[in-house]
């Protein structure tokens, strides 16, 4: 076979056939296979990592329902919500460098007042708003820093909950939103440049928060799932550039726009090389972004009852009776999952741009199974 027509050949074998590329792990493309056939799901892409690397990466099912192009290792998703350690990955490193405290006043860092006005005389601070015990909400909205901010909206007080700060917990986007601002206050650098630099351009990792600065053909879409009808809609908000409000950009309060609370945009395969980081305390491949105390504290939870740190939780009912350490995601449709096992270093990446709503422990279904898969046809072999 000419060697051009036989390149063609293999490559098509590869797209139709996944499994090929993994044959030492065929059981869990199989398990995944099946997965995939017998629950709504969209596409996915995962990443394993054992005995401290990356040793398993496959993408199954859609990257684009429309036009039945079919989902890479190499695409990129927008994973929600563990976008949040990026941002507190960055707060570290400025307290490392001591330009800010995790006991610095909110009110001093943002530039306008942040207390709850039913306890006025307590201070919320950088770790409370990190940890989620801030006693802030989200019930005016997180998209921009008006919501919370007492000269913008007459409803600022309803930002705040009952009970007073430190005292109790709440997820709260707005927090991360907050601290994105902070970033750039401190640093001086743009958030989604800042990002880029220090944390993504180290570990040599393709992603980002800004749309226009990254190839768009390579944005996996996202879909929800509607039960109603059966069907996938694209939530094509997923990926709004926001050019314009980006031309107009206010530095130090339109942050925002980049959602730091959750507009992170990276490959499977990319986010394990991320995770391998904050399994091993700050250091890959020989790339240390933040210290050994830094990971440290990120990973001591603050709230025992939520089990939640600073921008990583930790759950012992992902794989039951395993304790295992990361962050979830959900936004537009898309479920994802970031966890690690850091001292027997194994963890897992699973990113679904869509699937039925459908929950186990507190876990989408279809990610609670696919890491019990991987776990049993990986880890464990």
């Amino acid at each position: 076979m000419h060697k051009a027509y036989y390149s063609l050949f293999i490559a098509s074998l590869l797209l139709m056939y996944p499994f090929l590329t993994n044959g030492q792990y065929s059981s869990a493309d199989s398990s995944i296979n099946t997965i995939m056939n017998t629950n709504k799901v969209m596409g996915m892409s995962v990443a394993v990592v054992k005995n401290n690397k990356v040793v398993y990466t496959q993408s199954f099912g859609l990257k684009n329902q429309e036009n039945q192009v079919r989902l890479s290792n190499a695409d990129i998703f927008r994973i929600a919500s563990i976008s949040k350690s990026f941002s507190a990955t960055a707060i570290m490193q400025l307290v490392e460098k001591g330009l800010i405290s995790l006991d610095d006043d909110m009110s001093k860092l943002v530039g306008f007042i942040i207390r709850n006005p039913k306890y006025p005389e307590t201070p919320i601070t950088l770790k409370m708003v990190l940890s989620h015990r801030s006693s802030i909400n989200d019930s005016q909205g997180y998209f921009s820093l008006d919501a919370i901010n007492p000269t913008k909206n007459p409803n600022w007080a309803k930002c705040y909950n009952n009970y007073a700060p430190d005292s109790g917990f709440q997820y709260c986007n707005l927090n991360y939103n907050m601290a994105g601002t902070i970033i750039e206050k401190i640093s001086g650098e743009r958030f989604d440049l800042y990002i880029q630099k220090h944390i993504l351009q180290p570990l040599e990792l393709y992603g980002g928060y800004c749309v226009d600065s990254l190839d768009k053909q390579k944005f996996v879409t996202i879909y929800e799932y509607h039960t109603d009808s059966a069907k996938f809609i694209a939530s094509p908000n997923a990926y709004a550039p926001r050019s314009e409000e980006i031309a107009n950009y206010t530095m130090g309060y339109s942050t925002p726009i980049f959602s730091p609370t959750g507009g992170m945009k990276i490959s499977a395969t990319d986010l394990a090389k991320y995770m391998l980081m904050h399994s091993n305390k700050g250091k890959t491949n020989g790339k240390r972004v933040i210290s050994k105390r830094s990971a440290r504290k990120m990973q001591t939870m603050l709230s025992e009852k939520e089990e939640y740190g600073l921008a990583l939780s930790t759950s012992n009912k992902l794989i039951n009776g395993i304790t295992l350490t990361g962050h979830t995601g959900s936004a537009y449709g898309l479920n994802s999952a970031m966890f690690f096992e850091p001292k027997k270093k194994y963890g897992f990446v699973v990113i679904i741009n869509g699937s039925e709503q459908k929950y186990i422990d507190g876990f989408n279904a279809v990610i609670k199974k696919t890491v019990n898969s991987l776990y049993e046809n990986i880890v464990l072999k």
